[in-house]
């Protein structure tokens, strides 16, 4: 088999593999202000979701919108106030078929001392 075809079943993660997406989880405060939204399990706002970062709010304000983005936060928004949630369903569906293509293409060892 040539090395062409051997690369066929990995083709899919080249679409899932979006650097865009894994920059914009890349940043420590952008994965805390992630935390904190999905702990809270209801929409919050901009000022709600500052209290778990150390910057100022429009810092939180750009990680929001960069986390928004790339799908991974919804906004809505009420009145003056922008309310953020979680999009998990898209989120876990993404990182399920990352998963799900990984595994088709390199199979796990057995053996996980080896590394």
């Amino acid at each position: 088999m040539d090395k062409l075809n051997e690369n066929d079943c990995c083709s899919g993660l080249e679409g899932l593999l979006l650097p865009r997406m894994f920059k914009a989880l890349g940043d420590p405060n952008r994965v805390s202000i992630l935390i904190r939204l999905a702990e809270c399990c209801v929409p919050c706002s901009v000022s709600e979701v500052a209290e778990c970062c150390p910057v100022d709010l429009s810092v939180v304000s750009r990680h929001l919108a960069i986390l928004r983005e790339v799908g991974i936060l919804e906004a809505q928004k009420r009145g003056k106030e922008v309310y953020y949630t979680v999009c998990s369903r898209t989120l876990v569906d993404t990182l399920r078929r990352i998963a799900d293509a990984l595994e088709s293409c390199c199979p796990m060892d057995e053996n996980p001392e080896r590394y």
